[in-house]
């Protein structure tokens, strides 16, 4: 796994996050809420909450609005919430594969704004299947480079069964099995190692290298994607080199 259409938008999310925020904060907040409901309210003894939580901390999340999240999703005070977890497959621009995944209270305002900022976008709707079978659940850890060598985030990770450690400019990423993702978290934090974030994620088997114009569509119609409130994440198979990604920064 190259990592570099996941740092690259990385990085492009970081640029707009500020423009979004609501949005952000509400998709953060109802990650809580279904981990809470999943799992309880006990960070302790629910690991996916405990992610979720720190993740919306990281991002700044008042610490009253993660504990209001925590009692909705956990139906303390006799709130409750309902939300379906809802794929879509399709296409970007030049054949780019994208994985979309919805958590919605309405299935169908959730398919209408996929399917419009698909077609908004040069983008389109695949069939079930002709997508997904190229895309694994992995653990993804991004840690924090500063202070850290990879010798550190190897010994640590690959002790606790990672499957692979990569280096970035920014810092590294490390890929494990979903079931290993809470092991080799917790290997890090113990090892006084800073993560960004720790997460389940649809990681593609083959990727596609597209070009700067390409990258600029793809990341054009993520972000009309992820405008949606319903929409959670998007994974694709795109691929940058080096020099695609050198002149992308030139955009920002």
């Amino acid at each position: 796994m190259s990592g570099h259409s996941k740092w690259a938008t990385t990085k492009h999310k970081k640029a707009v996050i500020d423009a979004r925020r609501a949005k952000s904060f509400a998709k953060l907040i109802k990650n809580i809420e279904v981990a809470a409901k999943i799992g309880g309210a006990d960070l302790a003894g629910n690991p996916t909450l405990y992610d979720a939580v720190q993740k919306a901390k990281k991002t700044s999340v008042p610490n009253d609005n993660i504990d209001r999240a925590i009692k909705r999703g956990a139906g303390v005070g006799g709130e409750s919430v309902d939300y379906q977890t809802i794929m879509y497959e399709g296409y970007a621009p030049s054949g780019v594969a994208l994985l979309i995944e919805c958590l919605t209270d309405n299935r169908n305002r959730a398919a209408a704004e996929v399917r419009t900022a698909l077609t908004r976008n040069g983008g389109t709707l695949a069939d079930p299947g002709s997508v997904s079978y190229n895309f694994t659940r992995k653990g993804v850890i991004v840690v924090s480079g500063e202070g850290t060598t990879e010798d550190d985030v190897m010994m640590a990770a690959l002790e606790a069964g990672a499957e692979e450690v990569e280096a970035h400019p920014s810092g590294f990423e490390v890929l494990t099995e979903a079931s290993d993702l809470v092991t080799v978290r917790a290997s890090l934090q113990e090892a006084g190692l800073d993560y960004e974030s720790a997460d389940v994620e649809f990681v593609p088997s083959l990727k596609v290298e597209v070009d700067a114009d390409t990258a600029r569509k793809v990341f054009r119609l993520i972000d009309a994607l992820e405008d949606s409130d319903d929409v959670q994440n998007v994974y694709s198979n795109f691929d940058l080199s080096a020099a695609v990604q050198a002149e992308l920064e030139q955009d920002d």
